[in-house]
């Protein structure tokens, strides 16, 4: 071969190699720099609700921790997947962020022409809450002091009740369907475009009851505003001791968690994931965070980012079983 020939070879192969140096090293700069502007959170539901009620606090711990901003964007509509489409076609780059929940496991069985994957479309980064769902009524609209009261109101005066949930195909849609399959109990189900209005509905008397989790409807039981009558689950939750499980008022299989995740956008740069996920465990570890959270009757974190991708495929999969089973239908 002509030694000119071969010298403008290596010259060349030279060049590509460093020119993949200087991207490979401009990758690990962005993510090291990280947060060097304003990040972008999608929360994809109107401000009040249980994806608010951890969004917030982040935030401002965020704030604090590096000097940058987290900036909620509230996008709701159609049980969260409007926000969650928004999310999925924002530049990889690690400057918008998507926080969904339990609800975005089950929208694929709700909505069958979604224009966005969870699975696909996202990189799942980290579980930020874990609470069980909580049985609360408006106490001047349904006449219960417990649930035992409750059952016997309910069966006594079919389909009077009526419960609202945060939309079609949210947890709290379906933690109702559950309900009333294993009650064998009928109770007229109202979506609304949040649980934040639906909260207020619950709180005004617009609506008699509802199946929340936690983390939104803790300040309102603890003022009494609203009254809890059960948590689901096997066990009581630390943050409300006096409020029976499902199991022990003879419902050991209702088992309904309202988790909240973090997603990036596919395509973020596994260095930009790897800086994220190290900064949000940090913000996790602030006692003022651990104490809201403990307030939220919510758990924090305790997953890896396979280890959370797992458990959205394995809850797509077992909400698309409750949903087939229950019939349930967008209203």
């Amino acid at each position: 071969m002509n030694p000119s020939r071969i010298q403008r070879r290596d010259v060349l192969l030279g060049a590509a190699a460093a020119g993949l140096g200087l991207v490979s090293g401009s990758s690990w700069a962005q993510a090291s720099a990280w947060p060097a502007k304003p990040v972008n959170l999608v929360v994809p539901f109107p401000a009040g609700g249980g994806t608010d009620a951890f969004a917030r606090p982040l935030a401002a711990q965020f704030s604090k921790a590096t000097g940058k901003t987290l900036v909620i964007d509230n996008r709701g509509g159609a049980g969260g997947t409007v926000g969650a489409s928004f999310a999925a076609k924002a530049a990889p780059d690690g400057y918008t962020l998507f926080m969904g929940a339990v609800h975005h496991a089950i929208a694929p069985s709700m909505y069958p022409k979604l224009d966005y994957d969870i699975e696909k479309d996202f990189v799942p980064l980290f579980l930020l809450a874990n609470v069980p769902q909580v049985l609360v009524v408006n106490p001047k609209a349904v006449p219960a002091s417990n649930f035992q009261q409750f059952m016997d109101y309910v069966k006594r005066n079919p389909a009077k009740l009526n419960y609202g949930s945060a939309g079609a195909g949210t947890s709290h849609h379906m933690a109702g369907e559950l309900f009333k399959q294993q009650t064998g109990t009928f109770i007229t189900h109202i979506p609304y475009r949040g649980a934040g209005p639906a909260l207020q509905d619950l709180i005004g008397g617009q609506v008699d009851m509802m199946f929340d989790g936690l983390g939104s409807s803790a300040a309102h039981i603890k003022a009494g505003r609203i009254k809890a009558l059960m948590v689901s689950g096997a066990k009581r939750n630390a943050a409300f001791p006096d409020v029976p499980c499902a199991a022990e008022v003879g419902l050991p299989d209702y088992t309904v968690t309202t988790w909240y995740g973090l997603w990036a956008p596919k395509g973020t740069p596994a260095d930009m994931q790897a800086r994220i996920v190290d900064e949000v465990r940090k913000l996790g570890s602030a006692d003022e965070l651990k104490a809201i959270w403990a307030n939220n009757g919510a758990e924090f974190g305790g997953m890896t980012q396979q280890q959370f991708a797992g458990m959205v495929s394995s809850e797509v999969k077992r909400w698309a079983a409750v949903v087939k089973a229950s019939g349930a239908k967008l209203d």
